[in-house]
C-alpha cells in the first residue's frame, strides 16, 4: 500500500517540468492498482537553477498542479540546490505524517544515484519501490514505466561525493531545542579526564521523541546514522574530543566488557581503556550510563547498565577489567552514575523485582504489588560497594554536591526516556577519555 509518492525531476530540463500535470495523472492511475489510498501524499523534487529564485521555480510548477482536482492535497514542490537538501526536506514531511511506504518515480539514470542517497538518509523503517520516468523520443513528454532490471554499482568516487554532499548539508542545519549541554561530575578530576553526560538539546534530530541530540541509530528508528554522526560531531566539538577515535558499547543488556586495542566482542555493555585521546561511551535512555576513572593508573571505563545488566553485575565486571588489564586498585576507582530512570517511575514485574529485593529490600518499593517500583541505582551502588569500591568514590542521586543522576522519565525537556516515549525513543550517552 503506497503511502507517498516522490517524483524526482531534479535532472530534467525546465521545459519538461511543465508536463507535470499529465505525469501526475499517470502516477495516480498506477498507484490505484496497488493502494487503497485514493490520493496519497505527493512530493515533487526539482533543482533550483542557478540565477533563479526558489519561490519563482516553485510557483511555475505549482501553477501546473493547482487544477489537478483528483488530489486532496496539492503536491508539495521541493526546490533546492542539492539532492541531499531536497530528499532530507521530503523525509521531514514523511516523518511528520508518519509515512513509511514510498514510491519513487525518477529517470532511469538517476536510480542508482538515488539509492545511495536513500541508503544514507533513511533506515529500514522505510520501504521504497521505484518506477522509471522516461522522456519521449521527441523530448516533449514524459511517461512512467516499470523499472529495468539493470542494477549497477555506483563508482566509489561518486559515492564519496554523495556522502560529502550529505555531510555538508547536515552540518549547515541549525541546532534544535537550544544549545548543546553537557553535565559533568565534580568527582572525576578534569585535569586528567575529559568526560560528561549528554542531554537531548543541541543536535539536528527533528522527530519529537528523538529531538534533538539523539546519539543512537538502529533499523527500528527513523533517525539515520548520518544524523547521529552529525550530532556526535557537534558533541565532540563542544566537549573537545576526536569523533574519529570514539568507541561506544554494543548494547547486549549483559555483562561482557571490551578492552580497547584487543579483539572486539560481537556485543558488550562495558568498555575500558588506558589509551590517551580515545573516547569511550555508554548509551542510556533509562538504563544507567556509568563512568569509571582511575586517576592513579590513568585508566577509564564506561558501562551501560539496565535492569538486566545491573543484576548480571556489568558495573563490577567493568571494574574488574580495569583491575586485571591495567593494574588498577579497586579503592582508587571513581564511579559516576549518569541520568537514568529513577525509583519514582521505574516498574518491573514482580518476578524480576524479587532479584532486586535479594540485593537489598530498599531497592524495591511496594514489593507485594504486581509491578513494584525498582531502584536500579541503589542496586548498582550496593553491588559496587560489595565489590570494594569506596562509598565516597561513587556519585549518584544520593550525592548532592552536583546533581548528575536525574530521572530521565521525569525530565522530558532534558532527557530521552524509553519508559516515557515508547519504541521510537532517543538516546543520550556518558563519555570519558584520558587527556593527552
Amino acid at each position: 500500500m503506497v503511502e507517498a509518492v516522490v517524483i524526482d525531476l531534479f535532472s530534467l530540463p525546465a521545459n519538461l517540468q511543465n508536463n507535470i500535470q499529465g505525469l501526475l495523472h499517470n502516477v495516480l492511475e498506477t498507484i490505484e492498482e496497488c493502494s487503497s489510498i485514493p490520493a496519497p501524499f505527493v512530493y515533487v523534487m526539482c533543482c533550483q537553477r542557478q540565477g533563479t529564485e526558489r519561490n519563482s521555480e516553485q510557483e511555475s510548477l505549482l501553477s501546473a498542479l493547482r487544477d489537478f482536482r483528483s488530489l486532496k492535497k496539492i503536491p508539495e514542490v521541493v526546490c533546492t540546490l542539492t539532492t541531499a537538501a531536497a530528499l532530507y526536506t521530503i523525509k521531514q514531511r514523511l516523518d511528520e505524517e508518519d509515512l513509511s511506504i514510498i514510491k519513487v518515480i525518477l529517470p532511469t539514470l538517476r536510480k542508482n544515484l538515488m539509492k545511495v542517497y536513500i541508503d544514507h538518509l533513511f533506515t529500514a523503517v522505510y520501504q521504497f519501490e521505484f518506477k522509471d520516468l522516461q522522456v519521449s523520443s521527441d523530448c516533449k513528454s514524459l511517461q512512467i514505466a516499470e523499472p529495468r532490471n539493470e542494477e549497477q554499482t555506483l563508482p566509489t568516487q561518486d559515492v564519496v561525493l554523495i556522502q560529502s554532499e550529505i555531510q555538508r548539508y547536515l552540518e549547515s542545519l541549525p541546532s534544535l531545542k537550544g544549545e548543546l549541554t553537557i553535565l559533568k561530575s565534580s568527582l572525576i578530576p578534569d585535569d586528567i579526564f575529559l568526560h560528561g553526560f549528554t542531554t537531548r538539546t543541541g543536535g539536528i534530530s527533528y522527530i519529537p521523541t528523538l529531538s534533538s541530540c539523539n546519539l543512537f541509530s538502529s533499523s527500528k528508528r527513523r533517525d539515520p546514522q548520518v544524523v547521529v554522526k552529525e550530532n556526535l560531531r557537534r558533541l565532540a566539538t563542544a566537549a573537545g574530543f576526536n569523533p574519529e577515535t570514539f568507541h561506544r558499547v554494543k548494547v547486549d543488556h549483559a555483562n561482557s566488557v571490551c578492552i580497547v586495542g584487543k579483539t572486539e566482542p560481537d556485543s558488550y555493555d562495558g568498555i575500558v581503556t588506558n589509551q590517551k585521546g580515545v573516547t569511550i561511551a555508554a548509551p542510556g535512555a533509562d538504563c544507567i550510563p556509568v563512568l569509571f576513572a582511575d586517576p592513579v593508573r590513568k585508566a577509564c571505563g564506561a558501562a551501560h547498565s539496565g535492569w538486566k545488566g545491573t543484576l548480571l553485575g556489568v558495573s563490577m565486571a567493568t571494574v574488574n577489567a580495569m583491575v586485571s588489564e591495567y593494574g588498577c586498585n579497586v579503592k582508587d576507582i571513581l564511579v559516576v552514575l549518569g541520568p537514568s530512570v529513577g525509583p519514582c517511575c521505574y516498574k518491573l514485574p514482580h518476578e524480576s523485582a524479587k532479584e532486586f529485593h535479594r540485593i537489598d529490600p530498599k531497592c524495591v518499593r511496594l514489593f507485594d504489588s504486581a509491578n513494584p517500583y525498582i531502584d536500579i541505582r541503589r542496586a548498582t551502588r550496593i553491588l559496587l560497594e560489595t565489590g570494594g569500591i569506596l562509598p565516597e568514590n561513587i556519585q549518584d542521586d544520593s550525592v548532592t554536591d552536583q546533581n548528575i543522576t536525574f530521572c530521565t522519565a521525569c525530565h522530558p525537556e532534558k532527557f530521552y526516556s524509553h519508559f516515557r516515549d515508547g519504541t521510537n525513543f532517543g538516546t543520550q550517552i556518558g563519555f570519558i577519555s584520558i587527556k593527552d
